[in-house]
């Protein structure tokens, strides 16, 4: 099954005025993540999400509920805010992610 990897990094809080891996975790609503089509085409609801804080070691993991498509990059890659289920905050493991701050991984 695969697993939606989403980044929560600091950084982009202060330029972007997205939300914190804390908000995320409480809201259970990640806003804004470009997600490639080859990615969102393995992606279904009840898959698992991973949040990750990896300036902070933070790691967080639930199931997918919806993905809501906003708006597009500069280059045209659909951004889509990730609802999620059952957030919990677990032990820090690290994932690769692609440029945009997302993989899939499968287990």
């Amino acid at each position: 099954m695969a697993i939606l990897v989403i980044n929560a990094p600091r950084w982009r809080v202060r330029q972007e005025n997205a939300r914190t891996f804390e908000e995320i975790l409480h809201l259970g609503i990640g806003e804004g993540y470009a997600i490639y089509n080859n990615i969102f085409d393995q992606l279904s609801p009840g898959c698992g999400v991973v949040v990750l804080d990896k300036n902070q070691n933070l790691r967080a993991e639930g199931q997918l509920i919806r993905l809501v498509p906003t708006t597009r990059t500069n280059n045209g890659i659909q951004r889509y805010d990730v609802y999620i289920q059952n957030l919990t905050e677990v032990p820090y493991r690290p994932e690769r992610l692609n440029r945009c701050g997302v993989a899939v991984i499968h287990r």
